[in-house]
Order: C-alpha cells, then sequence, then structure tokens
C-alpha cells in the first residue's frame, strides 16, 4: 500500500497530533498521505489512487466513512480513539506497531454485508434513492409519542404486525449496536444475514427474527389506533441521510450489493475481540 487517505474526528482530543505523528510516519516511509479536510459537501470521499483509509475516531467515525466510501471499496483501518470500538481495531497507544504490520503486509482484509433500503408510496413504486448502511436501519417514530404500528412481509408475505416504538434491521456487523441495546443478540460480524428487532414492543413475547442475506423485507407504516396518520424516519447507521415516512408508506430494506472492506492487524477471534471489549466497560 502506497497511498493514505487519513479520516480524523477532530472532536477528539487526541485526533490532530495523532494524524500529524502518522503522517509523519508515513511518509518518512515514503508513502502519500492525504487528510481529508475538516469539512466537506459530499462527505470524506477518498481520492483516487487511495488504497487505504486511516480512520481515527469510534465507530461512529468508522460508519461515516464506510458510507462515504462504500462506492470505492477502498479497505478501512480505525485506530480508536472512542469507547467500545468493535470496527476501530487498532488502540491509539499501539498505531505505529500496527501500521509497521500494514506495511509489511502483514494483515487480512474482512469484507462484511451491508444493507440497502429505499421507501415506496406503494408496492413496487420506488421514490427515493436507495441508501446504505454497514450497522444498522433504525425506524422510528417522529413527532407525538404514540405506539406505532409496523406490518412487516419478508419476500411478498405477511409476517407479522408490531406495535411498537420501532423496527431496527441490522447486519452481523452492527449487532453489537443498537440491536444489542434493543435486547437483540449477537452475531460474529462476517456471517450473511439479517436480525430483525422490534423496539419496546407492546407485547410479551416478541423475539428478534433472524432471516437470510437474501430476503427482501417490506415494512408498511398504519395508522395510530385512534386513525390519525403517524410519521416515522429510517436511519441509516444514525447519519444525517434519514427517510421520512407516514402512514401507508412502505420501505425496502435488503442485502446491499456492496461491502464494506475491514482491515484486521490481528489474527484475534470475533470473541477474543467480544470477551475485551466488554470486560471494559
Amino acid at each position: 500500500m502506497d497511498h493514505f487517505y487519513i479520516i480524523a474526528n477532530k472532536n477528539k482530543k487526541s485526533a490532530e497530533k495523532l494524524q500529524h505523528e502518522i503522517c509523519e510516519f508515513l511518509e518518512a516511509a515514503g508513502k502519500t498521505v492525504t487528510v481529508a479536510a475538516e469539512k466537506a459537501e459530499r462527505g470524506h470521499i477518498a481520492p483516487d489512487g487511495c488504497e487505504c483509509i486511516l480512520v481515527l475516531g469510534g465507530d461512529g467515525t468508522m460508519l461515516n466513512a464506510a458510507d462515504d466510501n462504500a462506492e470505492g471499496q477502498i479497505p478501512l483501518l480505525g485506530i480508536n480513539l472512542g469507547t467500545m470500538g468493535y470496527l476501530a481495531e487498532i488502540e491509539k497507544d499501539a498505531w505505529k506497531e500496527a501500521l509497521t504490520r500494514l506495511l509489511d503486509g502483514n494483515f487480512e482484509i474482512e469484507e462484511r454485508m451491508m444493507l440497502m433500503g429505499y421507501v415506496e408510496d406503494c408496492p413496487g413504486r420506488r421514490t427515493r434513492t436507495a441508501l446504505q448502511a454497514l450497522n444498522d436501519v433504525a425506524i422510528t417514530r417522529s413527532g407525538q409519542l404514540r405506539v406505532v404500528p409496523y406490518d412487516v412481509y419478508v419476500n411478498g408475505q405477511f409476517l407479522n404486525r408490531y406495535e411498537a416504538d420501532g423496527i431496527i434491521l441490522s447486519t452481523p456487523t452492527g449487532s453489537t449496536g443498537y440491536n444489542l441495546s434493543a435486547g437483540g443478540p449477537i452475531a460474529e460480524p462476517q456471517a450473511k444475514l439479517i436480525l430483525l428487532t422490534p423496539i419496546c414492543p407492546h407485547t410479551l413475547n416478541t423475539r428478534t427474527i433472524i432471516l437470510s442475506p437474501e430476503d427482501r423485507i417490506e415494512i408498511e407504516i398504519g395508522k395510530a389506533r385512534d386513525g390519525a396518520e403517524v410519521s416515522v424516519e429510517a436511519d441509516f447507521d444514525g447519519s444525517d441521510h434519514a427517510l421520512s415516512m407516514k402512514s401507508g408508506q412502505r420501505i425496502t430494506v435488503q442485502a446491499s450489493p456492496m461491502t464494506t472492506k475491514i482491515i484486521r492487524i490481528y489474527r484475534q477471534s470475533f470473541l477474543e475481540t467480544l470477551h475485551r471489549k466488554m470486560s471494559a466497560r
């Protein structure tokens, strides 16, 4: 790898200093380094010829970088400046050793599945451009505090009506995020599956449903119990790119043809990583 692109979360105190040190290290090794502008109209998109994106921050910064660069299929290496850091593997004190291993070719690349989703006014008529998510698509109420009915269809067949605060559709990578907080299971991140987890369902026996990566999930927004129209919002990885919907509209979510490539420096199993991260809480 000869051309690196650095995306740093400048809200982290140590980010600017670390970015400078990494630039000096890579340039001393004869590598080309491009630093992302602090403010960019189209997100932090890596330049042509870039072979690796170094992300300095937490998992949120990693998700933003994955979203911005999904089409480029450039591998990402995260240096954790946050708390948990499931996606950002390298701790900030170990960056020099990690980059040395990277330059020596001592690494692996994992491909993580992504989700894509778009809104329909009625079945078959798309109204919005598809958005991508590495972690999850969270469909939650907006506006007045009330229970929302969600009619879920899988491959055109009615599955269930959930009366809940929302529904999370998660990848295995995202299973340790919002899905976990909502009581969903943890999945091995390189698995290929989709987790459907209701948020605060108004029932005693609702659980996560695990679906195939080939499944197409459609969720239709119903009306409130008093017949009033409700509004919801579909957030993709918690980014600013959200889709607004109202009663009668559907969102379709399925596996994306694109993947996110994550660089792994240390051949540590997911269970080892999970144990280390959860023990640190």
